[in-house]
């Protein structure tokens, strides 16, 4: 089997973007742009991709740092496509026959496609297979030349086509199956004679029948796939597509989503069958959900392990914690990063959690501040209760040992232990250790002046 390789052009800035920020990195459904057509070269079967990177071009290496199937190539000056694609020639493996060209701002197009099409070129024998696309308004697409016989003549761009060419409607997508040796001896000859001054990748496409050689398209099942981001409206409008395609897969697999135009999951989440997601729920990251849970309305999980049975109320929002099974959370409470709550236990409206470890069958049911602290079993933590854990320098530690039950209102200032099945009493500031079994109090002593309100009144 001939090796593949992709080259994935990258290198613009995209100005209409309006951004400090270069446009294939823009976030969509959880990763960068760029991470979708790169994926989907992946899972269509090629052995290596080479990214041609320009602008920011340092943001784009950080973020697949580590994957030794991806190369890169710089293109410092953009002189157009054909240009790019020359900087990305020298980078591919030495075994590639065969080049999957494409772009690094349609994340629509889908692994299933650039495979078949990767199979139709190989059946073909053709020197190049050309995407394509037919739309009832072309306008601003590269216009399909074809000769009588069907096949691919000449690829005409928007400025340069007769009024003849601007009315056809069959229009190239921007993605290319090449054999590499004529690809590299096409583009050394690639000139700039054309309204940009810019070198076309599309010009290829005359040289291969220049030479008496075979060039064909492939039509995309679905125009969509297509849809390059240049703005942020059309980033908008992919990332809605992207959202319906992990949303649909999600509720083939056995999740039941209420409204799923109105949830937000990132690409990489996952969830359990019999999960019950209601609308406004965002889930990001590396999120992991398992089955027969509930996550109401406006709750926020970012990579986030989540056991089966566990019950996220509405308004909650969990950031990088641990929950087991059959938790309760919420409504409106904030599980912060480094929060890992046992079986069984509950967190309730308007608690607070940060690195904290909860044992099981512990709970936190109301208006509660839980941090850099140590939780036992079947603990009962009272409502208005704070770890007092940071001392204006550092943080400190509140361990909790098990069946201890803390009284409303209560300050633990940390570093503090409390003992196995000890009582802190309600309004209570705890500044030292507290024995096993024992009460802890410390309240000034009430008075009470009779008859004092008729005499202020007096």
């Amino acid at each position: 089997m001939a090796a593949i390789s992709a080259v994935v052009l990258a290198a613009g800035m995209g100005t209409r973007m309006k951004s400090g920020l270069v446009k294939v990195m823009h976030p969509l459904a959880g990763p960068p742009m760029i991470a979708w057509p790169v994926a989907a070269a992946l899972d269509a079967g090629v052995d290596a991709c080479v990214l041609v990177v320009g602008h920011q071009g340092e943001k784009v290496r950080d973020y697949f740092a580590g994957r030794p199937e991806i190369a890169f190539a710089t293109q410092a000056e953009q002189l157009g496509t054909g240009h790019a694609v020359a900087c990305a020639l020298p980078e591919l493996p030495a075994a590639t026959d065969t080049v999957l060209i494409l772009c690094g701002d349609t994340p629509l197009l889908t692994s299933g496609t650039l495979s078949a099409m990767l199979a139709a070129h190989a059946q073909s024998g053709a020197v190049l297979t050309v995407m394509t696309a037919s739309f009832a308004d072309p306008f601003g697409y590269g216009r399909i030349i074809k000769g009588a016989d069907g096949k691919v003549l000449r690829i005409t761009e928007q400025k340069d086509a007769t009024p003849e060419e601007r009315a056809i409607r069959e229009v190239n997508a921007g993605v290319y199956c090449v054999e590499r040796a004529f690809l590299q001896r096409a583009v050394a000859e690639l000139g700039n004679d054309n309204a940009q001054g810019e070198y076309y990748l599309t010009d290829v496409v005359r040289q291969a029948g220049a030479e008496g050689l075979t060039c064909l398209s492939y039509p995309v099942p679905d125009a969509e796939e297509i849809t390059g981001v240049n703005d942020r409206v059309q980033l908008a409008e992919v990332a809605r597509v992207l959202r319906s395609r992990i949303n649909r897969e999600l509720m083939v697999a056995g999740v039941t989503m209420i409204d799923p135009q109105a949830v937000y999951i990132d690409r990489g989440v996952s969830i359990g069958r019999d999960t019950v997601v209601y609308p406004g729920v965002t889930i990001t990251g590396t999120t992991v959900i398992g089955e027969r849970c509930v996550i109401q309305q406006g709750a926020i999980i970012e990579s986030s392990q989540i056991a089966d049975g566990v019950v996220v109320k509405a308004g909650s929002v969990v950031e990088e914690a641990v929950v087991h099974e059959e938790v309760s959370i919420g409504p409106m409470a904030h599980l912060r990063a480094g929060s890992e709550l046992s079986a069984h236990v509950k967190i309730g409206n308007f608690v607070e959690t940060k690195k904290v470890f909860i044992g099981e069958g512990s709970k936190a049911s109301h208006l509660t501040y839980l941090g850099d602290a140590t939780i036992g079993r079947d603990v009962n933590i009272g409502c208005g209760t704070i770890t007092c854990n940071y001392d204006g320098v550092r943080k400190h530690q509140t361990i909790i040992e098990d069946e201890v039950f803390v009284g409303s209102d209560v300050q633990l200032v940390a570093p503090v232990t409390v003992g196995r099945n000890s009582l802190i009493a309600a309004g209570t500031t705890v500044t030292k250790n507290v024995p096993p079994d024992s009460l802890a109090l410390s309240r000034v002593p009430q008075v009470n002046k009779e008859g004092w309100k008729k005499k202020k009144k007096a």
